[in-house]
């Protein structure tokens, strides 16, 4: 007998490490080839890594949440045979230093959460070596109530990047100085720790005294990570303006009515996007890209729509491309498409990145008005607040007017106010009057 083992391979494009978000398999597992071992998350996307061999399961290369560069063992196999003795030689240091904390955060996403494929319910990650008692998952510092914590810059620094709040790290230097040790340690309880509220060897979770502390690792963690960039990066203003649809109500049940067999239904998205595609013909530096280190503002001839969806895995932005060379239908179809992709998690690295100006909306929750966060490293962003009938006064008598709120962000760095202005009014322009949307 011999023992294998499976290296976490290159998955291109200058990734240098990913992060375990599901295992499928626990020491003493037989495995055959090409089975799915265990599912990693890159910058944008989820990928399945299938076995080579068939044997037995000996040993994992980490745990839930952990980063593990490429190249590094990931999983150690016994099988019939010799095995690849040499490789695990080689990386005998690498499995050791893989079963420990990760110390570094996962590369955040390039283009957008928010550009990543959903992921998989994760399953129980494989029991681990019980080591002495330890520090509980949300350890209460050794220090008075109002007390700022002790740390040096650079802890400091690396806790602000990992998400950390000193205030719940138990210090173990001198005065109660919190240490990289002891960032190392609160992370190994974040991915790891004994019981919880997921049920008997459930590492994912841990209680103290009826809280919950859940570990936030995989989708979760990529749009903490890319909400908190753009927030930091951005200097946003938002801009509300109230739309009278009731004629685009009566334009749209119209084309359904006649077309919607054949066609396809349309919802007011496609047509929204339609008054956006339009619109940023007169402003073309609303569907740009800015590159704020080396101060390049890119503009698009192509205009590439982000339709910010919500999936079980969390918030994610399917990409229609070209939308300008689409009309109504092929729109809601392209819509239609990405979003079944994206909510069983087959959605491509390519259809999850590149988007020029995005769109979000919350449907019938929609509320009155929200402040849209910029999905970066675009400079504008158009939100949908919900329909609502509400009285209007229209040549001097009231009447039932159906009216929609457009809540839009901006990137005032790149975006003047009274370009931002201008452009949703012209969007407004072709929503209240919507032939003007058919006509070139």
């Amino acid at each position: 007998m011999g023992v294998h083992v499976i290296k976490m391979p290159d998955l291109g494009e200058g990734i240098a490490e990913v992060e375990v978000v599901a295992w499928h398999v626990k020491p003493g597992d037989v495995v055959v080839e090409d089975q799915v071992l265990a599912d990693v998350m890159t910058d944008k996307a989820t990928v399945e890594i299938p076995s080579a061999v068939a044997g037995t399961v000996i040993e994992l290369g980490g745990q839930l949440g952990q980063a593990l560069a490429v190249g590094a063992a990931l999983i150690l196999i016994e099988v019939e045979g010799e095995g690849n003795q040499s490789a695990v030689k080689q990386n005998s240091r690498t499995m050791a230093a893989a079963a420990a904390p990760v110390v570094a955060p996962v590369a955040v996403a390039a283009a957008a959460v928010v550009e990543a494929a959903p992921v998989a319910a994760p399953v129980a990650p494989a029991p681990v070596a019980k080591s002495a008692p330890a520090k509980s998952l949300v350890t209460q510092a050794s220090r008075a109530a109002g007390e700022k914590p002790l740390a040096a810059p650079a802890v400091r620094q690396r806790a602000w990047d990992l998400g950390i709040e000193l205030q719940f790290v138990f210090g173990s230097g001198p005065a109660g100085r919190i240490t990289h040790a002891d960032l190392d340690d609160y992370v190994a309880r974040g991915a790891g720790g004994a019981g919880g509220a997921g049920g008997a060897g459930d590492n994912r979770y841990a209680t103290l005294d009826g809280e919950t502390a859940v570990p936030v690792i995989g989708m979760r963690r990529k749009i903490a990570q890319k909400m908190q960039d753009a927030k930091r990066r951005i200097p946003h203003f938002t801009y509300v303006e109230e739309i009278d649809v009731t004629e685009l109500e009566a334009l749209r049940t119209q084309l359904n009515t006649r077309y919607g067999k054949e066609r396809g239904r349309l919802t007011i998205l496609p047509l929204l996007m339609r008054a956006v595609v339009l619109s940023v013909r007169s402003f073309p530096q609303m569907n740009a890209r800015f590159d704020d280190e080396a101060n390049i503002n890119t503009l698009y001839s192509a205009v590439h729509i982000g339709i910010a969806a919500q999936t079980d895995a969390g918030l994610i932005v399917p990409v229609v491309r070209n939308a300008e060379a689409r009309d109504p239908w092929s729109s809601a179809a392209e819509v239609a498409r990405l979003a079944e992709a994206a909510r069983v998690g087959k959605a491509l690295r390519e259809e999850l990145s590149g988007s020029t100006i995005t769109i979000t909306s919350l449907g019938a929750l929609g509320g009155i008005v929200t402040t849209p966060i910029i999905n970066h490293p675009e400079v504008a962003i158009v939100g949908v607040n919900r329909m609502v009938e509400r009285p209007m006064v229209r040549d001097g008598a009231i009447v039932i007017r159906k009216m929609m709120n457009l809540s839009s962000s901006f990137d005032h760095r790149v975006v003047d106010g009274m370009h931002a202005a201008q452009f949703v009014q012209m969007i407004r322009g072709y929503l209240e009057c919507p032939a003007t949307l058919f006509v070139e």
